[in-house]
């Protein structure tokens, strides 16, 4: 099943990498992977510590002869985002099936795990080597960051006493990441007013698909479109000339995810089913043209269903339909420090029906200014506020100043210009890392955030460049054995 990638070099990192998808590990059921890795440290008569959180450190002493005396923090997440497509794939107990296309590694129409599934094998493969030449090394493992970050922010304070920390989570090989973004999430949750559905009513089913989504902070600029933002304009524009009438709405799926389906049920008065057709028909057309370059595989869809038993009151339709359409989503403004960057976006996530009947609206909300991120949080608390919606918001997770006088940096910088001739581009990622979190509870800590090359990472398009993965490994190695 995931043989066809055990060859690849560097042949360990593959091997382990391979382990790994076959270990169900999405945010918040990590217990499988956490057990793995307790077994690896065991198996390989290594020290291991393990906090409340079920954040994991193993310990391995300096190797080879290394002179250096510095402790290095390697550091991976070991949870993965669960997105499908066109796939009855069980996240809970399924492996993830990689394969080979030309220079990528991709999975059967699911999402890779490659974020950060080959951090993990990183650490796994440099701890279980007597060859490579490495001061002493502790390997964070944290769980939970694709959902909130939650491992990072509940990291026990004995946990690490390295003064290093090298961040293997960026997805970009040639580049160094020295930045990152704050961020929060802020929801709206209604109690939904229904009434019996009127006779002499058409009812129907319509939906958006096939949408390339992907991460909400790596790609919120590539301009991809939201399902749920197209959905609410059919909605919006049947609700006023056909006198819509919605009984059930969802989409998105992953709060840290741009929407790439969703749906709806609702009836019209039997005299307005044709026009529900020929209002679609022109936003096929508009969305076409709107999309054409970027998202050429979009899919809307109708089709008529039985009539379902109640639909929403005529307010309740309206205060949840103009609340979507008024929520923003996307960049909010661009960095003016660092070209390229994206300061400040929000993204409306989901809409999803809990098991209590009620309506959840999730967004969230990034930023490198924390001022901004909270002025973004509040306007669209004030969106909630207006529609009479129930607020939740999250504490939030600081962003991570860069430094650019950083001794690792530097040390990474000259490793690349030795390695491949010229220098690596220096960054800050509009994604959220933990490196904000860990500075939070050890202010020393001097960091970068490395990786190889991922594409379209929280999508069942998601796909890992193979030959960036030797580079990088390169990279890391030549920066460990050189650290004075």
């Amino acid at each position: 099943m995931c043989k066809d990638i055990t060859g690849l070099k560097p042949e360990r990192v593959w091997w382990y990498f391979n382990e790994i998808c076959k270990i169900p590990r999405i945010s918040k059921h990590e217990k499988e992977i956490l057990e793995y890795l307790i077994n690896f440290a065991t198996k390989h008569n290594l020290n291991y510590k393990q906090d409340k959180a079920g954040n994991i450190v193993i310990i391995k002493d300096a190797c080879n002869t290394s002179k250096c005396d510095k402790k290095v923090v390697l550091q991976s997440h070991v949870d993965m985002v669960a997105e499908k497509k066109d796939s009855d794939h069980n996240f809970y107990k399924d492996p993830i099936e990689p394969r080979i296309e030309n220079d990528w590694v991709k999975a059967k129409n699911t999402t890779l795990g490659a974020d950060n599934g080959i951090g993990i094998a990183s650490q796994l493969a440099i701890l279980e080597s007597n060859n490579i030449k490495h001061g002493p090394l502790e390997c964070l493992f944290t769980v939970d960051e694709e959902s909130g970050l939650t491992g990072a922010s509940n990291l026990g304070s004995e946990m690490l006493t390295g003064s290093i920390l090298i961040n293997l989570d960026s997805e970009d090989e040639g580049e160094l990441f020295i930045g990152c973004a704050g961020g929060k999430d802020t929801a709206g949750i209604y109690t939904p007013e229904f009434e019996k559905c009127p006779p002499k009513s058409f009812g129907f089913i319509f939906g958006v698909k096939n949408l390339k989504g992907g991460h909400s902070g790596d790609d919120i600029d590539l301009g991809h479109a939201n399902a749920n933002k197209i959905l609410i304009r059919y909605i919006n524009e049947i609700t006023k000339r056909c006198d819509f009438r919605l009984s059930h709405i969802e989409g998105g799926n992953l709060r840290n995810a741009i929407a790439r389906e969703a749906n709806a049920k609702g009836i019209v008065p039997w005299d307005k089913k044709e026009e529900v057709r020929v209002i679609l028909n022109c936003l096929i057309s508009d969305i076409e043209e709107e999309y054409k370059h970027i998202e050429p595989d979009i899919k809307l869809y109708l089709e008529s269903s039985s009539l379902p038993e109640k639909v929403f009151t005529t307010k309740f339709h309206n205060r949840l339909i103009n609340t979507i359409y008024a929520l923003p989503h996307g960049v909010i403004k661009m960095s003016s420090k660092m070209e390229g960057l994206v300061e400040t976006s929000t993204n409306l996530a989901s809409i999803k029906q809990q098991d209590d009947n009620k309506y959840v609206i999730y967004t969230s909300q990034r930023s490198s200014v924390e001022s901004s991120k909270e002025d973004i949080a509040s306007m669209v608390k004030a969106i909630f506020h207006l529609s009479g919606a129930q607020i939740k918001e999250t504490d939030g997770y600081p962003g991570w100043k860069p430094n650019y006088s950083s001794s690792i940096l530097n040390q990474a910088i000259t490793s690349y210009q030795k390695l491949y001739n010229k220098k690596p581009k220096i960054k800050a990622i509009h994604a959220g890392l933990e490196c904000g979190l860990f500075l939070k509870k050890y202010p020393h800590l001097d960091m970068i955030s490395t990786g190889p090359t991922i594409k379209k990472a929280h999508s069942p398009n998601e796909q890992l460049l193979i030959s960036s993965v030797e580079k990088y490994w390169k990279h890391l190695i030549d920066i460990l054995e050189n650290i004075n």
